[in-house]
């Protein structure tokens, strides 16, 4: 079976994609690379997910950047004296499933010509993970609409915090892109959490 690509891409900062990229990666025993890592750097995003994962097959690959500030990458990478480049950054070599995370959303710098969007190769199959929040419907289809302007695969979307079905239902007519669930306001997530997520979403992953 060929191999997949997952590209993890959100809405905004802080809208879950950690999470949402933990219960995939654990639904496809995938390997899992953040390219940029910008601040947190002892506590990054790579060290949050080998603390969700429970799989044996998951390999962690280094970080491409890491960035000392917890700021945009281009300004981050700008007080680092580093210049970063999209077609100079080197996906892993993994005969496994690979799931990218992102750096925030969409349009987020990283160098004065380039954002996260660069990152994105045509054959990658986007999830974007959507937070609900006054403002998310037109921050969900703004995404979703800049997706497709730029000729990338859009597997689907994953809703983060409690349910809204008055929300979910119009993103989903209106972009008409496949709804994979949601992640709901749990008092936590650990290794459990994300595995019991994990088997929830398996069959719409695979």
């Amino acid at each position: 079976m060929q191999k997949q690509i997952f590209f993890i891409t959100g809405i905004s900062t802080e809208v879950g994609k950690t999470v949402a990229s933990a219960i995939i990666t654990e639904a496809l025993q995938a390997d899992y690379w953040k390219p940029i890592q910008a601040g947190d750097l002892e506590n990054s995003d790579t060290h949050k997910m080998k603390a969700l994962i429970s799989n044996n097959k998951t390999k962690f690959h280094p970080n491409a950047f890491e960035l000392k500030t917890p700021m945009s990458p281009h300004a981050a990478a700008e007080i680092d004296g580093i210049n970063i480049v999209s077609a100079e950054i080197k996906v892993p070599e993994t005969e496994n499933n690979l799931v990218i995370e992102g750096a925030g959303g969409l349009l987020v710098p990283i160098s004065q010509t380039e954002t996260i969007l660069d990152l994105i190769k045509p054959e990658y199959k986007v999830i974007v993970v959507s937070r609900h929040y006054l403002g998310s419907i037109n921050h969900t289809l703004l995404t979703i609409d800049k997706l497709k302007q730029s000729g990338k695969s859009i597997f689907g979307i994953l809703f983060s915090g409690s349910e809204n079905k008055t929300t979910e239902q119009i993103i989903a007519k209106m972009s008409g892109i496949n709804i994979i669930g949601c992640i709901d306001e749990e008092p936590y997530f650990d290794e459990m959490v994300v595995r019991e997520y994990a088997d929830k979403f398996s069959g719409q992953l695979q």
